[in-house]
């Protein structure tokens, strides 16, 4: 597995895996696949682990640091903190206030066994808290030593400028993908320009870039993508006649719609990272043979014609509120 540089010289794998389905939000978890998963992506050279506190809620950080016990050195260590959750799953809203900021991070390092963070996000923007006084307090942890990079998730052009002004902002994480372009116009070039790496969650657009999902039943009933506007009546069957067409390549390719689906957005540049989710070891060894898959311009040409920006049909979430515009 290569390498990429993210902004500020963190060098991370070129493909991350994204911890959360392990413990939360896709059905019935298996902590021990997921050990054996996370274990088995350290062995096949991806070493950036992304995670977040409310993942459980709690409980994917403590995963992740039991599966990473004794090889701490071998990672690359991101979580998250601002979308707060009671013990009983129950959501509290959007925090970015300093005090909470500091609070966060001290229970995180705790649940990973850990002395400190690579990166630490915060997981969506509190409109009710200046973004430099949240950042401000994030810089605190990085000269306190327990943290040594900042990101954000979800933000917007405007918010990233202000935040990267009171401290350099190494990452924004945020959903990119086929099906989801939104970053495209204005938020990719305000990175590029600030030296921002960009980290694409959900690349496989929450598995439906698979090819598997055809229907709601398809999925458990505790999964959080039943609720999805893509997922249902006319949007649903939109999307399914769009990854027909990305289907229809990936055969001509000779490898799996996923893997095709990540090769695109390893392509639109050295300086992005997709952390697709998996909790189970067969997918991750799929996902991990998608580094491997290389697209020619003509490639790239026929993806964007067979998917193009707004073809998709349906919001990404039941609720877009927490998305900072």
């Amino acid at each position: 597995m290569d390498t990429r540089t993210l902004g500020q010289g963190l060098d991370v794998s070129e493909l991350g895996l994204g911890c959360m389905g392990m413990s939360e939000f896709y059905g019935t978890a298996d902590e021990g696949e997921a050990v054996r998963t996370i274990q088995r992506a350290l062995e096949l050279g991806i070493t950036f682990l992304d995670t977040a506190d409310m993942y459980g809620p709690f409980t994917n950080e403590r995963l992740v640091g039991r599966a990473i016990a004794g090889r701490r050195d071998e990672v690359v260590l991101a979580t998250k903190f601002g979308n707060r959750r009671g013990e009983d799953g129950s959501f509290l809203g959007i925090s970015g206030h300093p005090d909470y900021v500091r609070e966060a991070c001290d229970a995180s390092l705790e649940r990973l066994g850990v002395d400190h963070i690579d990166l630490y996000y915060q997981h969506r923007v509190d409109n009710q808290t200046p973004i430099e006084e949240t950042v401000g307090a994030m810089k605190e942890l990085v000269e306190a030593g327990k943290v040594r990079h900042l990101g954000l998730s979800e933000a917007s052009p405007a918010t990233i400028r202000r935040a990267h002004a009171v401290h350099p902002i190494t990452a924004l994480q945020s959903e990119w993908s086929l099906w989801t372009r939104d970053p495209e116009p204005e938020v990719i070039p305000t990175v590029r320009e600030l030296g921002i790496g960009f980290v694409a969650y959900s690349p496989l657009g929450r598995g439906f870039l698979s090819g598997q999902i055809t229907s709601v039943e398809d999925l458990d009933e505790r999964d959080f993508r039943r609720r999805g506007p893509r997922f249902q009546g006319e949007n649903l069957q939109r999307n399914l006649d769009l990854v027909a067409r990305v289907q229809e390549l990936a055969s001509e390719r000779g490898v799996t719609t996923g893997q095709l689906a990540l090769a695109w957005v390893l392509a639109q540049g050295d300086d992005v990272v997709p952390i697709p989710g998996t909790k189970r070891v067969s997918y991750l060894e799929e996902n991990a043979a998608a580094a491997s898959v290389e697209l020619s311009d003509d490639d790239l040409r026929r993806l964007d014609e067979a998917f193009p920006p707004g073809a998709a049909e349906g919001d990404r979430y039941p609720d877009m509120s927490t998305v900072n515009r």
